[in-house]
Formats: structure tokens, sequence, C-alpha cells
């Protein structure tokens, strides 16, 4: 077994194992998803190849390479985008939350968009869950990954050494020092009497709570802000089949839900993904820790992350202002 490459410490963050003997992992084989954008409407097709140990998950679109780390980080208005050498790939954040929580620590995701013109692409929105990723890796399932000489490497993941938080008016993200990896969120829209103030929590977080317990959750809208977002431009592949929609007045328009309370169980979704980002040379990037967050967003979690690895810099308030209409 090889020593995992050298990774940044801080006062805030110790990278250690994740388990004894817990091995990095990537995919066993291929697997292929095609389907429509949310925000662009346009179609593309996603490719997880399976990658050597210590990669750590990139994307790769146009002959080039993006990789899934926060110092890449775009956050547009109602997603997580990654962008280098401009170009960028939008809405990463449900397929990134699949693979960290599902142990996918190595992997190629190869995107082919059916425009040439285009220097962007956007990952398919599906149901608005994670559902079809899980599934996805399931059906070729993992293998422990190695590198170029054929050897194992041990998988570390960050812990959280003492409390650290990231907000902006009464919106937060916390972290607290923890043996496991815990999570509480709790929403609040009082425009959405049906919504209202929700909380979940997840202890521990582990694959199996993820699949059953967090996957599925969809994201929703509310319908009267429907109309602002298209406006804007964004929302173009947006339907009742890939979000679930509560009208102010008349309540959910397209249920049953899954869960009571999915619209707070897919912040954590979201969550998870964004976190993703912090991982480094094939590692855990969801920190070991009970992070709490309430009323957040992409733009939020990302200052988060930023903070949490020693990164400055805060998202605009424009973004801050969209994410408050598309979740």
């Amino acid at each position: 077994m090889s020593v995992s490459k050298a990774l940044k410490s801080s006062k805030l963050v110790s990278w250690k194992p994740v388990r004894t003997g817990r091995l990095q992992q990537t995919l066993a084989g291929c697997v292929e998803r095609n389907g429509v954008g949310l925000h662009s409407g346009k179609v593309s097709s996603v490719r997880l190849w399976p990658e050597l140990a210590s990669r750590g998950r990139y994307f790769e679109f146009r002959c080039r390479s993006i990789p899934a780390a926060i110092e890449f980080a775009q956050i547009s208005p109602l997603c997580t985008s990654l962008s280098k050498d401009g170009f960028r790939i939008r809405t990463v954040e449900h397929l990134l939350s699949a693979l960290e929580a599902s142990g996918v620590d190595n992997c190629r995701i190869e995107i082919e968009a059916f425009d040439d013109k285009e220097i962007d692409a956007e990952i398919p929105i599906f149901d608005g869950s994670a559902r079809e990723w899980v599934e996805a890796v399931e059906e070729v399932g993992l293998a422990v990954a190695t590198d170029l000489d054929g050897n194992c490497v041990e998988k570390m993941a960050p812990h959280v050494n003492e409390p650290v938080c990231a907000w902006r008016n009464d919106s937060f993200v916390v972290a607290f020092p923890s043996p496991a990896v815990q999570i509480t969120y709790g929403i609040n829209f009082p425009q959405a009497p049906v919504i209202g103030r929700q909380w979940f929590s997840t202890y521990p977080l582990d694959n199996l709570v993820y699949s059953m317990q967090i996957a599925l959750s969809r994201t929703f809208c509310i319908y009267e802000e429907i109309e602002p977002m298209r406006n804007a431009g964004l929302i173009k592949g947006g339907s009742l089949k890939n979000a679930i929609v509560c009208s102010s007045s008349k309540g959910w328009l397209n249920p049953p839900l899954h869960f009571i309370d999915e619209p707070c169980r897919h912040k954590i979704l979201d969550l998870i993904g964004d976190l993703s980002m912090v991982a480094q040379s094939g590692n855990q990037g969801l920190p070991v820790a009970h992070i709490v967050a309430y009323k957040g967003g992409h733009a939020l979690h990302a200052d988060f992350a930023r903070r949490l690895i020693g990164m400055s810099g805060k998202s605009n308030m424009l973004t801050m202002v969209a994410e408050k209409l598309f979740f």
C-alpha cells in the first residue's frame, strides 16, 4: 500500500485515515447517461470512467480537464459550475453528491455536448434528484483504485479540529468537531406555508443512509417565481417532471412527495455535492464533522468550503438573492 500524496492540514482541518484499511476506490467499469440540462434545456451525454488512485474526480470536455475542486468552482445563479480556461460545466452538484456519497473517489467524467460550438455543457437534471447517478454507480459497481505501479492508496478524510463557520445575514453553515459525519439542515419558506420551516438530521451519514434517505429528494421551486427565472434565461429545461413545484396558495402542484420533508433533504444532497469539492488527490471531500446549516445555498456552501481549506473570497450578493428562488 503506497502512502497518500501530501495533504495540507491546518489549524482548522487535519487529514486522517477514513477507517483502518480503507482504500481509495473507483468504478469497476464505464457507465453512460444522457439527458436534458435544467437551465440550458440542452441534451448532453455523460460517461463515468474508472480512474487511477490519487487522480480524484475531474471532468473532461472538449479535450480539456476540469478538476472537481473548489478552486475551480464558479457559483452561478441556482447551481454550482466548474470553470477552467474559458470552458464551463454547469449544475455539477447532484452528480458530485452521488459520487462522494457512493465512495467513487477517482473518476473521469466525460461530457459530450451536441453543439460543437458550445464552450459550456450542463449535467442532465433527470428527475431533479441524485437517484439516476446512484443507480449508475450501482450498475457497474466499485473497485479498489490502484496507481500506475499497481499500488493501492489509503483513503484520507478532512477532520475538523475546531468550529468553522460561514454566514450571511441569517443564513449559515457551521461545522463542529465530531467522530463521524453528521449533517443537520434547516430551511424556512414563509411565502410557501406548505413548506414552511423544516429541519432534517442524519447520523451517521453513510452510503446506505444517503441512497435511501437523501438521494431520492428532488429539487424544488415556488410556482410564483418561475416566470422571473425564465425571463432571466434560467430553467429552460425545467418541468413538473424534474422538480417539485409549490404554489404559495395551492400547495404542491405535482404530488406525491418522496418524503414529507423532501425540500430539506434536497438541501443536504446539494451540500454534500458542494463540499465534495474539498477533496484532494482521490481522498474524501466531505469533512468529518457535525455540519449544521440553515437557509443556505450553493454560494454559501462554497464560501464555507473555501474557508475550510483556507481560501478567501465570497460569492456576490446577486447570486445569493437568485438562490432564494430555486433550490
